[in-house]
């Protein structure tokens, strides 16, 4: 079998790479490798090799990789949705009870003293009273992995749970009444959990409009991406005291030493479990790529698996603007020696199909398809 080349960007946890076979080797030499495992690292300006078949992204968010530039290419590039979900969902959790016991304002205060500290405790404690999070209702815009995961805590926890949700994860097993209307939904909370990626239609949407339908003391929590919320409105709306809390894990210049928010430094999926769930998941995606040609959790290309046939070769074709592509690989291989083909359902322009060839076929033709971006042939 062809010996691959993988290249790594960040430190990728060996747990993962570790689950490479003998057909693969680590290079430093990026220009040669045919995979690169990344975690942050950006890449918008790095310029690829021909040999570059796909990137892992050893996480959600792929924001450091361009995506077009990539797929103009017929680079892959893979994500690991959910493989750092208990992470980030432990994080949340801790988060709201921290919003709701002033542990953090405590805290500090606690470090702050000096001399006899257990007669200052007694006296001082009580302005740090807080509130139980049970019997509270929690909001969650955005019931994928983490999002449902933090909803059954919450319920675990005693929380009432209310959401809003394009695509609502099987994980999600606790009882939660959905509203189809966010300003509804942040009505009723007194906590309100973000978890969506950050698109068109989510950039900015906790924003001034949105927060005057809260609460009067309500807590905003936003593990996901920075650019969710309108960051003056929230600042604003905490400093009126309209949001008591602003919990992130999004810490950036203006977020430091705000009282009110609670800032930590990106912490999400900073545990060791995560890492190697990431790292693991994103080996697993591009290896079934290089072997098999599927693609599993592609975010520039659709999903596509097939099983391979006796008697047949994979020809796995990636392309751009093709209506049609079952007729273009017909008319170039010939209708007779397609076995079966496979397409993709497209998001945008791009496609990929997996055509079953008989053995001794001259595919060279495939390429010469007009939108055909790369084809490979595997068996």
């Amino acid at each position: 079998m062809q010996k691959y080349y993988i290249g790594t960007l960040n430190n990728i946890s060996k747990v993962g790479l570790n689950r490479l076979t003998d057909n693969y080797e680590l290079t430093d030499d990026l220009d040669k490798a045919e995979g690169i495992v990344v975690r942050s690292y950006k890449m918008h300006d790095m310029d690829f090799s021909d040999n570059l078949l796909a990137i892992g992204r050893a996480g959600a968010g792929v924001n450091n990789i361009p995506l077009d530039k990539c797929a103009d290419r017929g680079i892959v590039v893979f994500n690991t949705p959910g493989a750092n979900s208990n992470a980030v969902k432990e994080l949340v959790i801790g988060g709201l009870i921290m919003a709701a016991r002033n542990t953090y304002e405590a805290i500090t205060w606690a470090d702050s003293l000096e001399g006899d500290v257990a007669a200052q405790v007694e006296k001082g404690k009580k302005q740090f009273k807080g509130t139980e999070i049970s019997g509270k209702t929690l909001g969650i815009i955005g019931l994928g992995a983490i999002g449902a995961k933090v909803a059954n805590a919450a319920h675990a926890l005693g929380m009432n749970v209310v959401g809003n949700s394009v695509v609502v994860s099987p994980l999600l097993t606790a009882p939660c009444k959905m509203y189809d209307s966010i300003p509804e939904m942040v009505e009723v909370c007194d906590y309100v959990s973000i978890h969506v990626p950050s698109l068109p239609a989510t950039k900015g949407m906790i924003n001034k409009e949105l927060i005057s339908h809260m609460k009067d003391g309500a807590v905003i929590l936003n593990y996901a991406r920075p650019d969710l919320i309108v960051e003056e409105d929230v600042l604003e709306a905490v400093k009126s005291g309209k949001i008591s809390k602003y919990m992130t894990d999004l810490a950036d210049e203006n977020l430091i030493n705000v009282p009110g928010v609670i800032a930590t430094p990106h912490l999400g999926a900073s545990t060791a479990e995560a890492e190697d769930n990431c790292a693991a998941m994103a080996v697993d995606e591009l290896m079934d790529y290089f072997e098999n040609g599927n693609i599993r959790n592609s975010v520039n290309f659709p999903a596509v698996t097939v099983d391979p046939k006796e008697g047949t070769v994979k020809a796995c074709i990636l392309y751009k603007g093709i209506e049609d592509i079952s007729s273009a690989v017909k008319e170039a291989v010939g209708a007779d020696n397609v076995c079966g083909l496979t397409d993709g359902k497209k998001r945008t322009e791009y496609g990929y199909a997996i055509a079953l060839i008989g053995e001794g076929t001259d595919t060279s033709a495939l390429e010469k398809i007009d939108g055909v971006l790369k084809v490979r042939v595997i068996g």
